[in-house]
């Protein structure tokens, strides 16, 4: 499961297996007991939320919005290494 990043104790992460053919660019954030998927393109949006409040929500979404690129560079990087090996 690698880790993008850490934020105000959220988890931001992808699976290394993220399907077959691969969904396209997610990320998931977690915190025990909670956890969301957020789609990045073409605008973030929710996948899913399992117990995200209204304002846990507002600050996920802010934070992928604003480190969307960050996001997807380690996707990307990620699974062209996976891909080759």
């Amino acid at each position: 499961m690698p880790k993008v990043f850490e934020y105000r104790g959220w988890r931001f992460h992808f699976f290394s297996y993220e399907g077959q053919p691969r969904e396209p660019l997610h990320v998931h954030v977690a915190k025990p007991g909670r956890d969301a998927k957020l789609w990045l393109y073409p605008e973030v949006r929710v996948a899913y939320n399992r117990g995200l409040n209204a304002k846990e929500m507002r600050i996920v979404l802010d934070v992928v919005i604003d480190r969307r690129e960050e996001i997807e560079e380690a996707w990307n990087e990620y699974f062209a290494r996976a891909d080759e090996g």
